[in-house]
C-alpha cells in the first residue's frame, strides 16, 4: 500500500472542498483531494444546484414558448417530456466537471478517487473502486463531503415510481400527476418545474406556510404563482404510509387522506455524508442529521481537522459553501479570514426569490422602526419590454437614518438583482442609505432601476 504525504488532504470535491484545496495549493502546500464519485464536482454539480437550475432553465424557455403570443403566429403550443428536457441539462453538467477538473491539474493538487477513512488523526485511508487502497497523511485534513437526501426507512426508495431529489434526475418518464412531500427550497423548486411541464403537483407541507423563513409578503406570493400553475398545496400534513404499484403510488396522510399520482418525490430534509469516514477513530461524533460542528474558525473538536459545506448545516448553500472553504483555508494558513455569516437567499422557483438581511417580521419584532419602498415589475419598463411582469423588489429601511435594513426580490433574475442591493447595504455611513438610489443614474430600461422606483416609494413614505 502506497504512503503520501501532503500538508492538506480535503475530502469532497465540491464547492467547500474545491475552494479550500485550490486556495491551499496557490499558497504553496502540498494538497491532496478525495472524490468517492467517478468525477469531480460533489452533489452541487451533478445531482443539486447545477442539474435543476440548468432543468428550470429549460422549463422557463418552453413556458416562454407555449405562453407568448408571438409564437403562435408559427405553431401550436409544444410538450415536451421530461427526459428530453433533463437530456438538455445534462450538458451544462459536463462542462462543469470538465472545467472543474482542470482546476486540479493546473493547481497541481493530486486528485484520489475513492471512498475515505480514518486511520487516525492524521492517516486517511482511501480505498478505490477496484479496492486498492492508498494512504494518506496530512498535517490538516478538511472534512467537505457534503449531504445527502435524508430517506426514511418506511419508504420504499428501490420502487420505480418512488424518488428523492437525486434520483428525481433519472427519472425516464413523464408522469401526468406527481405528489411532492416536503415544501423547503427543493420542494417547491420542483413543484415550480414539473407544473411548467404542465404535470399535476400535490405540494405536501407539513408546517403552516411555505418557507416562513421569507417575508410574508413574498411567501404569499410564491403561494399564489404555485396554485396558479396548477399546483395544490397541502398545508399542516404529515404522511402515514407511501405505498407503490405497478402503475402509481398512493401516498396516505395522518389526516386521513389518500392521494393517487403517478409518481412520488421525497424532498423533506438531508443527511450529511459522515457515516463512512470512521470519525470513532478520531473522536469525533456527528449529530442526528450526520452533520459536523465547528467554531468560529471551522475547527471541529480535533484542532488540526477542519469542516464546512453542507457537512456543517446551515446554510447549506452552495455559494456559502464556497466562502466557507476558502476562508477555512485562510485560517490554517494563518491569513485572515472570516466566518461566513451574511449569506444571500437564493430560491430558483419561477419565478425565483432573493432576500439580504432580516425581513418585516423579523424587524418588527426586534422593535427597530423601518419603513417600505417598492417597485412592482409590472411597472418596469424592461419587465414590459421582456414579458416577466411578475414580482416586485422591497426595501426595507430605517424610517430616521434611510439606512437600508433589508432587501426582498421575488421575480424574474431576483438573484442577480439582489446583488445590488446586497453590495450598498455593505458599505459605510451615507452609502449605505436610501438616497444612494435616488442619487444613482439607472440605465434605462433596466431592472435594475426598480432600485430608484423602489427608493423613491420608501421617500415618499416619509416625507
Amino acid at each position: 500500500m502506497a504512503v503520501h504525504n501532503y500538508d492538506v488532504v480535503v475530502i469532497g470535491t465540491g464547492p467547500a472542498g474545491e475552494s479550500a484545496a485550490i486556495n491551499a495549493a496557490k499558497h504553496g502546500k502540498r494538497v491532496a483531494i478525495i472524490e468517492k464519485q467517478v468525477q469531480v464536482g460533489g452533489n452541487c454539480t451533478h445531482w443539486g444546484t447545477i442539474p435543476s437550475k440548468a432543468l428550470r432553465h429549460q422549463v422557463k424557455q418552453i413556458l416562454a414558448f407555449n405562453t407568448n403570443r408571438m409564437f403562435r403566429d408559427i405553431g401550436e403550443p409544444r410538450w415536451f417530456s421530461f427526459p428530453k428536457v433533463m437530456e438538455r441539462s445534462r450538458g451544462t453538467i459536463d462542462k462543469q466537471v470538465e472545467m472543474r477538473t482542470t482546476f486540479y491539474a493546473r493547481n497541481r493538487i493530486d486528485l484520489f478517487h475513492g471512498v475515505a477513512r480514518f486511520k487516525d488523526e492524521h492517516t486517511l485511508l482511501v480505498r478505490d473502486l477496484q479496492e486498492g487502497m492508498e494512504e494518506l497523511v496530512a498535517k490538516k485534513v478538511v472534512i467537505a463531503t457534503g449531504s445527502r437526501p435524508y430517506r426514511p426507512a418506511d419508504i420504499n426508495f428501490r420502487h420505480p415510481r418512488i424518488y428523492c431529489s437525486d434520483t428525481i434526475l433519472s427519472l425516464s418518464h413523464t408522469p401526468r400527476t406527481l405528489v411532492i412531500f416536503g415544501a423547503g427550497v427543493i420542494g417547491c423548486e420542483y413543484a415550480s418545474i414539473f407544473s411548467g411541464l404542465g404535470v399535476k403537483v400535490d405540494l405536501i407541507n407539513n408546517r403552516d406556510s411555505l418557507l416562513s423563513f421569507l417575508d410574508d409578503e413574498i411567501s404569499d406570493a410564491l403561494s399564489y404563482h404555485l396554485r396558479k400553475h396548477g399546483v395544490l398545496v397541502r398545508h399542516n400534513e404529515e404522511y402515514e404510509s407511501v405505498e407503490g404499484d405497478e402503475s402509481g403510488v398512493v401516498v396516505r396522510l395522518k389526516s386521513g387522506k389518500k392521494i393517487r399520482a403517478d409518481a412520488f418525490l421525497w424532498a423533506n430534509g438531508r443527511t450529511g455524508n459522515t457515516d463512512s469516514l470512521g470519525l470513532e477513530n478520531v473522536g469525533l461524533t456527528a449529530n442526528e442529521r450526520g452533520q459536523l460542528s465547528v467554531d468560529e474558525h471551522y475547527r471541529t473538536a480535533v484542532a488540526h481537522i477542519y469542516a464546512a459545506g453542507d457537512v456543517i448545516g446551515w446554510p447549506s448553500l452552495a455559494s456559502a459553501a464556497y466562502d466557507q472553504g476558502l476562508n477555512l483555508c485562510n485560517e490554517l494558513l494563518d491569513k485572515e479570514y472570516r466566518f461566513v455569516s451574511d449569506v444571500p437567499t437564493g430560491i430558483y422557483t419561477i419565478p425565483e426569490i432573493s432576500s439580504f438581511g432580516p425581513n418585516e417580521r423579523e424587524l418588527t419584532e426586534a422593535k427597530v422602526p423601518y419603513e417600505i419602498g417598492k417597485a412592482l415589475f409590472k411597472d418596469t419598463a424592461r419587465a414590459q419590454i421582456t414579458g416577466d411582469t411578475v414580482g416586485m423588489l422591497k426595501i426595507l429601511f430605517h424610517q430616521d437614518t434611510l439606512e437600508i435594513l433589508g432587501i426582498h426580490c421575488f421575480g424574474d433574475q431576483a438573484s442577480e438583482i439582489l446583488h445590488i442591493g446586497q453590495a450598498i447595504m455593505q458599505q459605510e455611513g451615507e452609502a449605505n442609505t436610501l438616497n444612494y438610489f435616488v442619487n444613482t443614474t439607472f440605465n434605462y430600461p433596466t431592472m435594475a432601476e426598480a432600485y430608484r422606483v423602489a427608493a423613491q416609494n420608501g421617500l415618499n413614505r416619509v416625507f
